[in-house]
């Protein structure tokens, strides 16, 4: 069976820093894309950043420069580094394994990333 577990969610301040961890089991994730998404209320689930296998990155306009996301596939893990957070950012980040073999994609349960004042 296929797990996907998130950590390091929480809530800061503007301007703060957050780092979310997601880490698999049941999966060989070299061949694999790994990413985030985020959900935040009233809006449709969006991209974050994903990470091929061989290291292609992509992020939407809104984090370029400010996140940064990372793996390590001997753990089986991806990371996203949220640095400059704003109030926007606000949502439930979705961690997401896509493999190459397959048009099933596995999803990790959800942490929530709350940026205010």
């Amino acid at each position: 069976q296929v797990q996907l577990v998130e950590s390091g969610g929480g809530s800061v301040q503007p301007g703060g820093s957050l780092r979310l961890s997601c880490t698999a089991s049941g999966i060989i994730v070299s061949r694999t894309t790994m990413g985030w998404y985020r959900q935040a209320p009233g809006k449709q689930r969006e991209l974050v950043a994903s990470m091929t296998g061989n290291g292609i990155t992509t992020y939407t306009d809104s984090v370029k420069g400010r996140f940064t996301i990372s793996r390590n596939n001997s753990r089986k893990s991806v990371y996203l580094q949220m640095n400059s957070l704003k109030p926007e950012d606000t949502a439930v980040y979705y961690c997401n394994i896509s493999p190459s073999s397959s048009s099933v994609d596995y999803w990790g349960q959800g942490t929530q990333v709350t940026v205010s004042s």
